[in-house]
């Protein structure tokens, strides 16, 4: 691994570690012209970045053609009017990028140390808040890979019967794990998985491909997103054990 030298380690004008903002600004090219993604502290290399990257192998040649496409991007939004215009555009840009960042990486640690039996409480509100009626919470200890059931209507007289496991796991739940609560599955029961973590791309292709069981993969990510499309349906206590408040800020243009 590259030691970092002092000038690289060093505060950048505006604030933060030299070589941090400057991977920063560098990488707004690449995200503009459709070659990167980057989305609650994970960034990840588009399709249209893939093709790039094997069209332009050398390095130079590749950040220059990133350039020259966010340049294509910037004359649409701000006009002929560059320089000043364009460092107020990345440094509100890369603002954003880094208080997203923290945020997420925030509540990843929040519900990744919570203890398992109340992050499987946490579900339990979340289905209650989505107006699933929840019949049974598992109690502590072996729970033969069944965590929470629950209905469509309260007395659950209508099918399907949805079985909900749940894992507070730090690494993907991998095909093998998925394939397992599948068996627990019957002809008129839906079945859906959630986890702290996500699950590897086998694990997502055997739940996709499924033809007689019905089953759901919920990863971190997606928790959190349902959680807050139904924050104002959860009751006071869920709140209080997965409390979040919306920021906003004054994006720069998309």
């Amino acid at each position: 691994m590259t030691k970092l030298t002092d000038y690289e380690k060093g505060e950048f004008d505006s604030g933060g570690i030299r070589v941090d903002t400057i991977i920063r600004f560098a990488t707004v090219d690449c995200v503009k012209a459709g070659w990167m993604l980057k989305e609650k502290g994970r960034w990840s290399v588009t399709e249209e970045g893939i093709v790039a990257y094997n069209q332009y192998s050398n390095p130079e040649k590749f950040y220059r053609e990133a350039v020259k496409l966010y340049h294509k991007w910037k004359k649409g939004q701000l006009g002929e009017n560059e320089s000043e215009a364009e460092r107020e555009v990345k440094e509100v840009t890369i603002t954003i990028e880094k208080a997203d960042e923290l945020a997420w990486k925030e509540i990843e640690d929040y519900l990744k140390s919570m203890d398992p039996y109340e992050f499987q409480e946490l579900v339990a509100s979340l289905l209650k808040a989505m107006g699933y009626h929840v019949s049974w919470i598992s109690p502590k200890g072996k729970d033969g890979g069944l965590d929470i059931l629950a209905w469509s209507d309260p007395l659950g007289t209508k099918p399907p019967r949805i079985k909900v496991q749940v894992k507070r796991y730090e690494s993907n739940i991998n095909v093998d794990s998925v394939r397992s609560f599948m068996a627990l599955l019957g002809d008129d029961d839906v079945g859906i998985f959630v986890t702290t973590s996500d699950f590897t791309r086998d694990a997502k292709d055997e739940a996709r491909t499924q033809e007689k069981r019905k089953i759901t993969l919920i990863g971190l990510a997606k928790f959190v997103e349902l959680w807050i499309e139904y924050y104002a349906n959860l009751d006071d206590l869920a709140r209080r054990k997965f409390p979040l408040q919306p920021i906003y800020f004054l994006s720069p243009n998309q």
